[in-house]
């Protein structure tokens, strides 16, 4: 092979002096392969190549293989030992034989001079006038002549100087007069030198690869094209014009125009320096530190400006504030070490600093009023980012309290507090779901709260009777649902799809079902009935409605009546629930009696007769108490009440029937004008309807006040009540006379015979499903004697098993032993403890009592 620059030299020689094995241009001789101490091994082996063409013509085998023998033995094995003939003769033409080491310095030189044109056509963004394979092959010649670490600083300089001198002017050149024209004319010429670094280096490859990867002193031509960008840009200079600086913080501008919704934002060139600054190992030393520090001066701006504003507003603008931020940093290749701590801060100035307006309790309150369950879930939010959410619960349970104390002191809406109570409840339920991501500390605050304003004796001294009246509303409430069903609650009570999806999920039935839906309303009503103390109060009055309700043949649902009595017996114990319990049985007791009464009848000759006739047996025990009234009935009813008493006396001999006519109803058969009617009525209204059969055949027929109290029996509170249901109700079977709301003894009553209603069967005994003023009171009255009871009972099983104890211990006991029944004030021990004292059970002893026995 040849030198460039040079010719092929003739001679002989026995070795070669060339840098390279490359086959020489125009060599018209035949080389034999030739073994030399200076000839190139490894990779160089492969370049070199046999010339296979000959001067004379001659096929090539024949030159190679020399001329074969015309006949070939076979049978003799072929051996290279050949005695008769010599050794052969090497011929070598075309040799040099004068030295080549001035060719190859030009060869050398002129490489380097190309190299030196090339980079300067890729600084000038032109095709170099060398092919770059050329080029990379003069790199190659010349880190084999051991001139790497020359090349090397040939090309740090040439870089160096180009940056400095022509890149770096540009940039200046082109930057406008705001930091972000600087960071974008900065950013330019950073994908202009990233191109031309990527040329450099696919020219400069075998100088990277061969010397500079195991070099411990100098970088690759990567690193260098790095560090002297970084060096020229972003190091401060002495002419003044500080790009570098100008660049970071056109970079926060970028930042800011985003925050505050400037058109100017540009976010493909934010993204795209960010990654700038990444490559160029700038971006935790020099931008970080400043974004940070901008961005906590707009903080600082942002929570002074929308601390003016509501709660409300506050809280919205931090939430879109932290997710815009959240949003940017990860849009636009922000470091998450740069994201993390830029949350911190935004935590630390907008939450941490501002805690007292996020926990002011006039706003929170005004919130929740508002069931904002958004704003509440990203105050909750908000407060959990910095660790303070627990701090929620302070004015959260004052809120419950407060809220709560105004529903049960609102005197003037007394039948709906329960219902208020649960809508109130619901509404807190829905806020911890939804807002409070289910958190267990709000929901044991929550019936913290709600213990404490339902039991609480200032709040509850509004009502004449004072903590029992949560309890007798409670009862009533459930009473009403029983009696009504769904169709009687607001729609805000009811499930929504989620309380569905939780049921299904939990295993239970689909609330989407009218009984599971109804089920899960007792349950709800035997959550306020958990809370309160006095549950004496609640069993009087529940027993009460229960009695009418199986009595009357008003429960919407008999097994919704089973499941409350299961609930409330696994709740209070087989004690509370045993009269319940016997009062289902005495209706079963009553079917049976009632069929052998009839079989009775058939065989002693009794036919059946109109009225038909049923009677209900009670349990004295079990059953609420109720007045006997006197009642004149007709003697159709009266001689079978006669036949009945007799039968049931002689069946169970010793036992006694007490007749309770306000509980008896029955179907009366009217004819009006506009037709029959079937009329459900009471016994006593029933009494009245019939007196009027005497005065039909009289045109202009009445009965006054007085005729009808004497030939009913009824008198006072319960004959108003019964005229008055009858002629100024909504079904009014009769006429006033005069007309009015109130029922006075000087009125006459006529029948209205142009009564008229839809409905073939009309139902006029509400009257005896509401609840007299004077029965709530007689209630009261009795729970309160059953807590003396109670009371006395309880002070003697402690002293008896005791014998001795101080007053404090004595009255500390009482209290622990009666609160499941009803709380009792220590006067009221006291009262107990003096009767008992006089009764002889106790005796006082200096400061402590002595059981007698």
């Amino acid at each position: 092979m040849h030198s460039p620059g040079g010719s092929p030299l003739d001679g002989t020689s026995s070795s070669a002096t060339t840098p390279s094995k490359r086959k020489p241009a125009g060599a018209a001789g035949s080389h034999s392969r030739q073994h030399s101490d200076h000839q190139p091994s490894g990779p160089d082996q492969k370049r070199t190549k046999l010339n296979t063409h000959s001067d004379l013509g001659v096929p090539r085998m024949s030159k190679v293989l020399g001329k074969r023998p015309e006949l070939v033995d076979l049978a003799k094995p072929p051996t290279a030992f050949q005695p008769q003939k010599g050794a052969k003769r090497l011929v070598i033409k075309n040799l040099r034989t004068t030295p080549r080491t001035n060719d190859v310095e030009k060869y050398y030189i002129a490489i380097k001079q190309e190299l030196l044109d090339g980079l300067q056509a890729i600084f000038e963004q032109k095709q170099p006038r060398q092919p770059l394979e050329r080029l990379y092959r003069g790199v190659e010649d010349l880190c084999r002549h051991g001139d790497e670490r020359e090349l090397f600083k040939m090309l740090q300089e040439r870089c160096e100087s180009y940056l400095k001198n022509d890149l770096h002017r540009s940039i200046v050149a082109e930057a406008g007069p705001s930091n972000v024209d600087v960071l974008r004319s900065t950013h330019k010429y950073w994908v202009i030198w990233n191109s031309q670094s990527t040329t450099i280096r696919s020219v400069f490859s075998y100088l990277d690869r061969s010397f500079l990867l195991k070099s411990k002193d100098l970088p690759q031509i990567n690193d260098m094209a790095i560090v002297l960008f970084r060096r020229t840009v972003f190091v401060p200079s002495q002419s003044g014009f500080n790009t570098g600086a100008k660049s970071l913080a056109g970079m926060c501008d970028l930042v800011d125009y985003d925050r505050r919704g400037d058109t100017r934002f540009d976010p493909a060139l934010l993204r795209d320096t960010i990654s700038m600054l990444n490559v160029l190992a700038i971006y935790g030393k020099s931008f970080e530190p400043r974004f940070l520090e901008a961005s906590r001066v707009y903080f600082e701006e942002f929570a002074e400006e929308q601390s003016a504003t509501s709660l409300k507003n506050y809280i919205s603008s931090c939430e879109k504030l932290l997710a815009r931020e959240d949003y940017r940093c990860n849009a636009y290749n922000f470091d998450s070490t740069t994201k993390r701590q830029l949350l911190d801060d935004a935590h630390t100035i907008l939450i941490e600093r501002y805690s007292e307006k996020l926990l002011d309790s006039g706003s929170i309150t005004k919130l929740l009023d508002e069931k904002a369950v958004e704003s509440m879930k990203a105050l909750y939010e908000l407060l959990r980012l910095s660790g303070i959410q627990k701090r929620l619960k302070q004015p959260w349970e004052e809120y419950i309290k407060d809220a709560g104390s105004e529903i049960v002191k609102d005197t003037s809406r007394g039948d709906e507090m329960v219902i208020r109570l649960l809508e109130f409840r619901r509404a807190l339920d829905i806020m911890i779901r939804d807002a409070f991501n289910r958190d267990d500390e709000f929901t044991r605050s929550m019936r913290q709260a709600f213990g404490s304003f339902i039991n609480d004796r200032k709040i509850l001294s509004v009502w004449k009777n004072g903590a029992s009246k949560v309890g007798e509303m409670i009862a009533k409430y459930i009473d009403m649902l029983l009696r009504g069903g769904l169709k009687t609650l607001p729609k805000s009570l009811l499930s929504d799809v989620k309380d569905r999806v939780d049921a299904e999920q939990s295993g239970q039935a689909s609330t989407a079902d009218e009984d599971a839906e109804l089920d899960r309303q007792l349950d709800q009503a035997l959550e306020l009935f958990r809370f309160i103390e006095g549950k004496d109060v609640f069993e009087a009055f529940y027993k009460q409605d229960l009695a009418r309700r199986l009595l009357l043949g008003r429960s919407a649902s008999a097994d919704a009546e089973r499941s409350m009595l299961a609930k409330l017996k696994n709740e209070c114990g087989s004690n509370f629930t045993h009269n319940l319990e016997q009062m289902f049985k005495d209706q079963q007791i009553t079917r049976d009696e009632m069929a052998s009464y009839k079989s009775w009848c058939e065989g002693n000759g009794y036919t059946t007769s109109k009225p038909d006739f049923n009677v209900s047996i009670l349990s004295a025990a079990a059953w609420p108490t109720y007045p006997d009234t006197e009642l004149l009935l007709p003697g159709e009813v009266a001689a079978q009440i006669e036949r009945f008493e007799s039968y049931y006396i002689n069946k169970h001999t010793g036992r006694r029937l007490r007749w309770k006519h306000s509980l008896a109803q029955c179907i009366l058969t009217a004819r009006f004008d506009k037709g029959p009617k079937e009329l459900f009525v009471s016994a006593f209204q029933a009494v009245v309807l019939i007196l009027f059969n005497q005065i039909e055949d009289k045109p202009h027929g009445f009965l006054t006040y007085q005729q009808i109290a004497e030939n009913t029996g009824l008198n006072g509170p319960d004959l108003n009540r019964t005229l008055q249901s009858l002629a100024c109700g909504k079904a009014r079977v009769l006429t006033k006379h005069p007309k009015g709301r109130d029922v006075n003894p000087t009125d006459t009553f006529t029948v209205n015979k142009g009564f008229a209603d839809p409905k073939y069967r009309v139902k006029i005994n509400q009257i005896q499903l509401k609840e007299t003023k004077e029965e709530n009171e007689e209630t009261h009255e009795r729970v309160v004697q059953d807590r003396h009871f109670e009371c006395q009972a309880a002070i003697v099983r402690i002293m008896k098993s005791r014998k001795t104890m101080t007053h404090a211990n004595l009255v500390a006991e009482v209290i622990n032993q009666t609160k499941s029944r009803g709380a009792i004030e220590p006067a009221e021990i006291k009262k107990n403890i003096e009767k008992l004292i006089e009764k002889d059970y106790l005796e006082r002893e200096g400061g402590a009592y002595t059981y007698l026995a």
